[in-house]
């Protein structure tokens, strides 16, 4: 899932950059009119760099890998599992020289764009790979698109939230979660006074800065105006509404870029009442001491900033298709078998993932509250910015972001150092919005 920018993945961003572009010219042509007409007949390998966790979701994968081959007993799946941290870099490194890229990666859905500007990526538009496509949710696959075309098969996808104590609210005399960030100051509060719990933990990923942001109807960027929109006053707003969350106590300062950590500690722990994070985190939560009945978590749509408006951002995996396969039609089989409402139902109920099918949501699927709530979520959350820069994005933000909320740095002189840091190196030729 897509969790923000590790800090070995800033380190790879930085240290890379690419030179060449991977080049369209697979085996078999590339059309996928075999994979269409006669699937049965097609044979071959395809090799598939797995960015998921190795631990608790790879196993899910290579279960429908299995099924895959049973299927399709003339292909064969060279499976690898390659961390997520490594797996951007290490992809632009295979692909510029034309050395040992996968015929199909699972790339994270700030990459998708940025591959395809390279030429790194086939063009899936109207291949047997993206099946039904009006299947997919909205903002799925709207990540998987750029300049109108579609180059990756959205596989899974999340959102953040905002989660609760049930116990603590209730003990706090509170019947509802908070629908804005004030909503939220006088929750803490109110749960510090009565409970001697802290508040709400924020987490000092440029990731997590979005759904403020979103609450003053602002963004990053404006793709539309090619304009840098970080340091506006609607985005410089909302970022004082984190500010004045740690500022006020509601929020416990973080401590540095990897104190979210110990914050979600004291959360699952019940030391702590309220915080903002995907899907992902709840394996973890439900390990805690608070949460030995999994209905003590509460799971809300983010609170809305001071327009009235809530959002989050959508994130996710594609799975994409290099433009170098020498074996099209097998990876198009292999692509559209893997995203298929069967295969995502099936590893949504495995590990807990969130389908990118509106079919995949059945009743088995929606019986499980944390599936559910995020489904809903998702109704309110936003594609990213769909240009090649968005991924890499969050690299200056995130030096900035960290130092605001530490209170180390304004959230003027932040967001307007991270908009400079933008168009001197990323957004050369946009305009910064005042």
């Amino acid at each position: 899932m897509r969790r923000g920018i590790s800090v070995a993945a800033v380190v790879g961003v930085l240290a890379l950059t690419a030179t060449a572009c991977g080049g369209d010219s697979g085996g078999d042509g590339g059309d996928g009119s075999k994979a269409a007409n006669d699937p049965g007949s097609v044979s071959g390998t395809v090799t598939w760099w797995d960015t998921s966790d190795a631990t608790n979701e790879a196993p899910a994968f290579k279960k429908l890998v299995s099924a895959f081959e049973t299927k399709y007993p003339k292909i064969k799946v060279d499976y690898v599992n390659v961390p997520f941290d490594q797996a951007q870099q290490k992809f632009k490194t295979a692909a510029s020289t034309g050395k040992g890229a996968p015929d199909v990666l699972r790339s994270d859905v700030g990459w998708t764009p940025g591959f395809a500007q390279l030429g790194y990526l086939k063009d899936l538009t109207g291949t047997p790979a993206l099946d039904n496509a009006g299947d997919f949710l909205d903002g799925p696959l709207k990540n998987a698109a750029y300049q109108g075309k579609t180059y990756g098969v959205p596989q899974v996808t999340d959102t953040l939230a905002l989660l609760y104590n049930k116990d603590l609210f209730h003990k706090a005399g509170i019947e509802a979660p908070p629908a804005d960030w004030n909503a939220v100051k006088d929750a803490a509060q109110k749960i510090k006074d009565r409970t001697g719990a802290g508040g709400i933990g924020l987490s000092p990923d440029s990731y997590y800065s979005l759904p403020f942001l979103y609450g003053e109807n602002s963004d990053m960027v404006d793709v539309a105006g090619k304009k840098i929109t970080i340091s506006d006053a609607a985005s410089v707003k909302g970022i004082e509404t984190a500010v004045d969350l740690v500022k006020s106590g509601a929020a416990p300062k973080p401590a540095g870029t990897d104190g979210y950590n110990a914050l979600k500690t004291d959360f699952k722990n019940g030391k702590l009442a309220m915080m903002v994070d995907g899907p992902w985190a709840t394996k973890e939560i439900f390990g805690g001491d608070a949460y030995k009945s999994k209905d003590n978590l509460g799971i809300a749509t983010i609170p809305a900033g001071s327009t009235g408006t809530a959002g989050a951002p959508v994130g996710g995996h594609n799975l994409v298709v290099y433009a170098g396969s020498k074996n099209f039609d097998a990876s198009y089989l292999f692509t559209r078998f893997m995203t298929e409402a069967a295969q995502q139902e099936s590893v949504s109920s495995a590990i807990g993932v969130l389908p990118t099918r509106k079919s995949a949501y059945t009743k088995e699927v929606l019986a499980d509250p944390v599936r559910k709530s995020f489904y809903e979520a998702l109704g309110k959350a936003h594609a990213r910015p769909p240009i090649p820069q968005g991924g890499d994005l969050f690299t200056d933000w995130l030096q900035h972001y960290t130092k605001i909320l530490t209170l180390k740095e304004s959230p003027k002189e932040g967001t307007a150092a991270t908009a400079k840091a933008w168009q001197g190196a990323l957004l050369k030729d946009w305009s910064v919005q005042e």
